[in-house]
């Protein structure tokens, strides 16, 4: 093969740049002429690895198509592989370049939080709450939990085994009398008194030894205190206990822990299937199974024949897909979230990656491939979750497909590639004109795009004007974007980083919403026939919707049963259940926040810490009646019926 052939189609610079590099450890980043990343690979030796890429005609293959777009790239230097590694995934994570293997994860991990233990008041009975965020010291924190309902469970654990509080502090300060779940046996009411201090702080003590692991010495202990109680004939008291030894017996058998010696462990099963892949997340932790969740990557094919090439000698290049994919998740996930000490896997995972683990947590990480006993029972669950999960992927995204297709023959849209089709949907929502939001989300590469999803707070037009609110909302989205391409139509040159209007607008509405987009893209200088309503159809009805196009053309009815309309009321719907929230969430700001309460006449900085203190919160205001708001010190009745008609 002539090598000098795929050399001349290089920038010359590059070329350089790639005959400059030190035979050093290090990560590298390759860019495209729009200044995007293409792909963050690591290596042992850069000047080896870097070189392979442009040392052969790789043709048309995936390989061929990225590196032929490759016009730049950038090099770290770093100490050891272990340290490559790391920083390799820290900028995947952080450039999500579009030929590794990403997993994309927006959300934080749960956990369960018991408040600080302090002398006075509250701080005297800590709660047990759910919480997602950055940690306090100060507080004690379990988990992470794979989801919510999983920390939701334990909570209420919590409360039917050691009747914890959950109740906020200022709810817990007012109580003259016990709440419904204290009737319930869900709490033991130290708001009013029910408990001693000493006596919750050893219910507490107890409860995070259990969350922690040593569920068999607490339970010993309660039998044992128990037995204490009935000998002394105190039976109430042991009673008591024997209802909650009862509760944690049965949790203990539910969660069938038959190894308690894994306390923490997290079981990883990986799936590639139909060019997709699944990751099953399976926790466990005090030794409890606490659920699992899967993880789907993107860029799996790609990414495979890439590491295929980077390969540095036979043995790796044997490597499974799955075991690459496994690495991948391995090494971005526990970049923010805590390593355990105990790794159960479906493929062999590299060792060098568990040593940067370890050298990362400060903690030595195992992993175990062919486990026994419960470590089998686990992986086997993992196993068969990762392989449905994958199964459910693949049926919605073939089903998604093809009304992607659908749509694109029924409108005769000038797409190629249906992974590329990019829509964008705008709906306005208010109540009687108040708090009026636009929303507009995005479909793209086959399902919606929650990242990109944006609202827009409409401000300064008659309230209740629909017609103004989408007119500002097209502006304020296409203004700037339409200026650029202007811009570079005269220059011949697009600056990097510049976006791309999409190939469908759609807009919720009739004759009406798309004449006004048509003459935002009229000023804009944008082309009508991106433009299409939604309008409905005979009595509103659903399946009856119509599409108007801003270009002239007739109406279009694809039918009821049209895998087009399907997807095009399903965006509609995303678009009007994201704008939806948002105006109920600004209305609700409105009226329930408490510096709201000050903008009500006759409400100043200490009328409303009277009403906050009384009733422990905005919200127990809002759900107090007339009489009660006028009870409180300074409020009379013509003032609490103005508070209780602004709240309303």
């Amino acid at each position: 093969m002539n090598d000098a052939a795929p050399l001349a189609a290089y920038p010359e610079q590059l070329l350089s740049d790639v005959a400059s590099l030190p035979a050093l450890p290090g990560v590298y980043r390759y860019f495209d002429a729009q200044g995007n990343v293409l792909y963050v690979g690591k290596a042992i030796n850069l000047k080896k690895r870097v070189s392979s890429y442009f040392q052969k005609n790789h043709g048309g293959t995936r390989i061929g198509h990225m590196v032929s777009k490759i016009v730049r790239l950038e090099t770290t230097v770093v100490r050891s592989e272990a340290e490559a590694l790391l920083l390799e995934n820290n900028l995947i994570k952080t450039l999500n370049p579009r030929y590794n293997i990403l997993f994309r994860d927006d959300k934080s991990y749960p956990y369960l939080k018991i408040t600080a233990l302090g002398k006075s008041g509250s701080e005297q009975f800590p709660r047990v709450a759910y919480y997602r965020g950055a940690v306090e010291k100060k507080h004690h924190y379990f988990g992470p939990y794979p989801s919510a309902w999983a920390v939701k469970e334990a909570i209420l654990l919590m409360q039917k085994v050691f009747r914890l509080r959950t109740c906020e502090d200022p709810v817990f300060n007012n109580r003259t009398r016990p709440c419904l779940l204290y009737q319930i046996k869900r709490c033991s009411g130290p708001c009013v008194g029910h408990i001693s201090a000493e006596a919750y702080a050893r219910d507490l003590a107890d409860a995070e030894r259990f969350l922690n692991g040593d569920a068999r010495e607490v339970m010993a202990e309660l039998e044992a205190r128990m037995m204490a109680h009935a000998d002394q004939l105190e039976f109430e008291q042991a009673a008591e206990l024997r209802n909650q030894v009862a509760a944690l017996s049965s949790v203990l058998h539910q969660q069938s822990v038959d190894n308690v010696s894994d306390r923490d462990v997290d079981i990883l099963a990986v799936k590639v299937q139909g060019g997709r892949a699944c990751v099953n997340l399976a926790m466990v932790r005090g030794g409890r199974h606490l659920g699992d969740r899967p993880y789907f990557p993107v860029h799996v094919e790609d990414a495979a024949e890439l590491d295929d090439l980077e390969a540095s000698d036979a043995v790796a290049a044997l490597r499974s897909v799955e075991m690459q994919v496994l690495d991948a998740f391995i090494a971005q996930h526990y970049l923010n979230v805590p390593a355990p000490p105990s790794l159960v896997v479906s493929v062999p995972v590299d060792k060098g990656l568990l040593k940067a683990l370890t050298e990362q947590t400060g903690v030595k990480v195992s992993a175990v491939h062919n486990p026994r006993e419960q470590r089998r029972v686990w992986l086997e669950m993992a196993q068969t979750n990762a392989a449905l999960q994958l199964a459910r992927l693949l049926a919605e995204e073939g089903s998604q497909q093809a009304r992607t297709r659908a749509l694109v023959e029924a409108l005769d849209l000038p797409i190629d590639n249906l992974e590329e089709l990019r829509i964008e949907c705008f709906d306005i929502s208010h109540t009687a004109g108040e708090s009026t939001q636009a929303s507009c989300v995005v479909f793209h590469h086959h399902k919606m795009q929650n990242a990109e999803y944006r609202r827009f707070k409409i401000n300064d037009i008659t309230p209740g004007d629909d017609y103004a609110a989408m007119r500002q909302v097209l502006l304020r989205r296409y203004s700037k974007l339409a200026e650029t391409l202007q811009e570079a139509k005269r220059s011949g040159e697009l600056p990097a980083g510049t976006g791309r209007l999409p190939d469908l607008v759609l807009v919720d509405g009739g004759k009406g919403q798309v004449s006004m987009a048509c003459e935002v893209f009229e000023q804009l200088g944008l082309d009508l026939s991106l433009i299409v309503g939604v309008e409905k159809g005979e009595g509103r009805r659903i399946g009856l919707e119509e599409l108007v196009f801003a270009d002239g053309r007739d109406k279009v009815y694809l039918g009821k049963d049209s895998a087009a309309l399907m997807l095009v009321a399903q965006i509609r719907d995303e678009a009007h259940r994201f704008a939806i929230t948002g105006m109920r969430a600004a209305r609700a700001k409105v009226r329930m926040d408490g510096g709201k309460l000050e903008e009500i006449p006759g409400i100043g900085p200490k009328r409303r810490a009277r009403l906050l203190q009384r009733f422990g919160g905005v919200r127990g205001v809002a759900l107090a009646s007339e009489a009660d708001i006028a009870q409180v010190e300074g409020i009379s009745h013509e003032l609490a019926a103005e508070i209780y008609r602004a709240l309303h």
